[in-house]
């Protein structure tokens, strides 16, 4: 089934087995995009989905992929969490994140992307305030955990989320 129709008309009830990008394997990053990467201050890992946006992009091939890019770059990889309190901010990454076997959790998202010092793919992972008794499992992983309000309520909230992910990349 096409994800457009499981997510739309089934609202992602339906249980999926899978998710299959077509034609990922002959993708390739854009130009500029690897030396975007390699020269960047801070990579942000944004708080989208992690199985069908994020796990997607990362999933980019090529020699480096876009994985492999984020994971080789100089500059800190700064995630916010996609779940506060158990549940998906927006959409269905609980849906998604079911079919892949990872539970619905700020913390299993974190342990689900990795720490980079272990071969995963992030430093420091912003989770929010109801969640704030996670970040030990966070910090046994590798990844710093950092507790913030994550809710992007209005422009004000958004812009200190902002800040606070590059204070975050500073260490």
């Amino acid at each position: 089934m096409h994800f457009q129709e499981w997510s739309t008309r089934h609202r992602a009830r339906l249980p999926a087995t899978a998710f299959v990008q077509t034609g990922i394997a002959d993708a390739q990053p854009a130009p500029g995009v690897l030396d975007a990467i390699a020269g960047a201050d801070v990579i942000l890992v944004a708080p989208s989905n992690p199985v069908v946006s994020i796990g997607t992009i990362l999933g980019i091939p090529g020699i480096p992929g876009i994985r492999d890019a984020v994971v080789a770059a100089s500059a800190q990889v700064v995630g916010v969490s996609p779940i506060i309190a158990g549940a998906a901010i927006r959409g269905m990454a609980d849906a998604c994140l079911a079919t892949i076997g990872v539970t619905t959790s700020a913390d299993a998202v974190a342990l689900h992307y990795g720490a980079r010092s272990a071969g995963g793919l992030i430093d420091a992972w912003l989770i929010d305030e109801s969640d704030a008794a996670l970040a030990p499992i966070i910090e046994a992983s590798g990844i710093r955990p950092v507790v913030v309000p994550l809710w992007m309520r209005d422009l004000a909230t958004s812009a200190q989320l902002a800040r606070d992910a590059l204070e975050t990349s500073r260490g």
